[in-house]
């Protein structure tokens, strides 16, 4: 009796050193982290070399900071999910200002190459082609490897989009129409070979004259199909590089931070990329005050529509900062330190989920489809992709055509333009996201509430789009015509004999009446200031009399008539920030839903699918549709020699209509897809179970070592078996091995 009970103790005792020596062991891989691993030298290990640099956690070969043999101690110390937020937040800034800096040049350069914007759409969905094409492929295999750079190699290709985009400027230089326009080149003394005869019939073009055949008229060139091309292509690639961007960087930080963080750094990255758009706008602003060739004098100022501002110039100083900054990226480890380390702990605890506990499959064909089934079959996914699809589709109008838009209605300038719709509105978005992802972030909300949230949102977006068809000028001055037989033409009996169908669009004021050029005011002689202005005389079409009877003189002066409407384009743009800053609050809730509906592992594919999805249904077949709904309402178009250039003027009235109610009706259907997925998002997770239960830190870390210190490796319990093989030592202190 006595034996046993001598033997059933020294097993309680033995039972107790193993729960000590875990608990010990625990404790150390917690807190004394920066002692484990280390050599003779007392430094940290990666493989059989000390590194220098994390001040926390053991670096393997998976967590390293580096490529190649640049792994410097001192790049170590930006191994953390703060630096890359920041430089992914400052990556998106970048590449999203190209993109807006596009959007905002996209009028002077229709100008200069004389595209259409049916052509203009076409060439704006060149990067959603590629997306098709190979995005969902290419995030696939690539998020099954070094995310961090495969978003390097990929923003790689926005460069050799940045310096394509300035290519046609290089090649076929600044245009004969913006060079005559300089007083190097369009006035009497650049050219001293020419005879006097020669000028003047250059200048007498735009006038009213009998003419007798086209021979004497300078009819403009078509334009040539290779710019147009070489944008396309520009955009193509660039697509490539955008995809990995926005599928593999939102994976990879959602991935390497805690579920409750997740907010705040991913509206943090949102706020930092959304600031893009306003830096891009306010970069072509700049650039467009500058004449398009900046060492010549222009005669006109940029106030003027025949005005061609430098669009080239940006896209060398955006192609120079996106390649620093994608190199940047492209050194960080596959996985952070601490979200390596957070991952071991989850494997060891008794609380994963059981799809977290299976094998990442290797890629494969046979993964991919198993991968696009689990997809097709989430339902809160494909609604929510609806969802995304449906609005994206209403808004890109807005966000390509939005410069184009407001010089349309409101008579700005397009650098005007540029700077409003960048600087002001989207400092708004910013505010939205910051707002949006704090109060998540506070607050913790379900996944219902997101998706209510979701809902509100788009219902307000529908009603402040259909507002715009009211916030239009009442009277911008546009050139009137004649209605012949029901119909609307700009020529009448008092130009009939003026053969103005291919003279160039210049407007002419005369008495707050407006004209498409001398030519089609009846004008038949000009006089010339010391100023380079010109006064019109002989204006058949001028007929205008004061209201005591007296005849005023037929004249007109060179540029449009000022019309004005500050005030109802400032009422536009006071709506335009309320919506930008409401919809930007439910950025981060969306973003929320798409990713905690899949797996882990399925998170890169899901990605890629969605962009996929966008790409087909939205980011194609959207901008050439509502380019093409533009040129409908075209009133005057430029001629060429075979057929049409771009369009010169607009019916403002009806292409606000017709825009904005065509807009608010994909909002509305986005706004259906919203309500299913609120009905369908009931039983999902946003945030950590011990989040939830508004758990601290401190209590969650408490848990995890309750949780593995309940779960003793198998060795440890056989040891309790073959106790009298058994020698009782006490805990070592020696480092920690991974088995442990």
């Amino acid at each position: 009796v006595l034996l046993r009970l001598s033997t059933i103790r020294f097993l309680n005792i033995k039972r107790n050193l193993i729960l000590s020596d875990v608990s010990v062991r625990l404790v150390l891989r917690r807190r004394m982290a920066p002692d484990a691993e280390k050599g003779d030298s007392g430094q940290p290990m990666l493989g059989d070399r000390p590194v220098k640099g994390h001040k926390k956690y053991v670096l393997v070969d998976e967590t390293t900071c580096g490529i190649g043999i640049i792994r410097h101690a001192f790049l170590q110390r930006f191994a953390n999910q703060k630096a890359y937020v920041f430089l992914y937040g400052l990556l998106g800034l970048v590449l999203s200002a190209a993109y807006s800096y596009f959007n905002g040049t996209l009028t002077t350069m229709e100008k200069r190459f004389q595209i259409p914007s049916r052509v203009t759409g076409i060439i704006t969905v060149g990067n959603d082609i590629s997306t098709l094409m190979v995005g969902a492929l290419i995030t696939y295999y690539a998020g099954k490897g070094h995310r961090p750079r495969w978003m390097a190699l990929g923003l790689y290709t926005v460069v050799l989009f940045c310096v394509l985009n300035a290519l046609p400027h290089f090649l076929y230089g600044p245009g004969e129409d913006a060079l005559q326009l300089t007083t190097e080149f369009g006035g009497s003394d650049i050219d001293h070979n020419a005879t006097l005869d020669i000028f003047e019939k250059l200048n007498r073009q735009s006038l009213c004259q009998n003419r007798t055949s086209t021979s004497d008229i300078s009819i403009p060139k078509d334009a040539s199909i290779y710019p147009p091309l070489i944008l396309f292509f520009s955009q193509f690639i660039s697509g490539i590089g955008g995809s990995l961007y926005f599928t593999l960087g939102v994976s990879y930080m959602d991935d390497n931070t805690r579920k409750a963080d997740a907010p705040a750094l991913i509206s943090f990255s949102y706020t930092i990329r959304n600031l893009g758009p306003a830096l891009g706008y306010s970069l072509s602003s700049i650039c467009l005050k500058y004449y398009i060739a900046p060492t010549l004098t222009p005669k006109i100022t940029n106030e003027d529509p025949r005005w061609l501002g430098a669009w080239w110039i940006g896209w060398i100083l955006l192609a120079f900062v996106m390649f620093v900054v994608s190199s940047l990226l492209g050194l960080f480890p596959h996985t952070l330190p601490k979200a390596h380390y957070r991952k071991q702990m989850s494997q060891l605890s008794a609380k994963s989920k059981p799809e977290d506990d299976e094998p990442d499959m290797p890629a494969s064909l046979k993964d991919l489809i198993a991968t696009t089934k689990r997809l097709v079959k989430n339902k809160v996914l494909m609604f929510s992709t609806a969802a995304t699809v449906s609005f994206f589709f209403g808004y890109i109008p807005f966000w390509i055509y939005m410069p184009k838009y407001l010089e349309i209605m409101y008579k700005v300038s397009a650098s005007e333009a540029s700077l409003y719709t960048g600087s002001i509105g989207l400092v708004f978005s910013a505010i939205g996201i910051c707002v949006g992802g704090s109060v998540i972030t506070k607050c913790q909300p379900k996944a219902r509430t997101l998706a209510a949230w979701n809902m509100t949102v788009a219902c307000i977006c529908f009603l402040g789009i259909l507002s715009y068809t009211q916030l239009g000028c009442p009277n911008t001055r546009d050139p009137t015509g004649f209605v012949t037989n029901g119909t609307m033409s700009y020529t009448g009996e008092c130009n009939a004999d003026c053969s103005c169908d291919y003279v160039k669009y210049s407007p002419v004021c005369a008495y707050g009446e407006s004209y498409i050029s001398p030519c089609h005011a009846g004008c038949r002689n000009y006089i010339k200031f010391e100023n380079g202005t010109k006064l019109f005389t002989d204006c058949s079409c001028v007929n205008v009399t004061t209201p005591d009877g007296k005849v005023l003189p037929p004249v007109a002066h060179s540029g449009p008539c000022d019309a004005d409407c500050r005030r109802y384009f400032y009422a536009f743009i006071a709506v335009l920030c309320f919506l930008k800053f409401t919809g930007a609050s439910a950025r981060t809730s969306n973003f929320l839903i798409s990713v905690r509906c899949v797996s882990s592992k399925d998170k890169p594919a899901s990605m890629g699918f969605g962009a996929t999805v966008a790409s087909l249904f939205a980011f194609i077949p959207s901008p050439i549709f509502f380019g093409y709904l533009m040129d409908t309402q075209c009133l005057v178009w430029g001629k060429t020699r075979t057929g049409t250039g771009n369009c010169w003027l607009y019916d403002a009235d009806s292409l606000r209509f017709v825009l904005n109610v065509t807009s608010s009706c994909f909002i509305f259907i986005g706004l259906i897809f919203d309500a299913l997925v609120w009905y369908y998002s009931k039983d999902l997770q946003i945030f950590d179970e011990e989040a939830e239960e508004g758990g601290s830190p401190e209590v969650v870390n408490a848990k995890e070592m309750e949780v593995i210190t309940l779960n003793k490796p198998k060795e440890e319990e056989k040891d309790k078996e073959d106790v009298k093989d058994t020698v009782i030592t006490p805990p070592a202190a020696n480092p920690i091995s991974d088995s442990d």
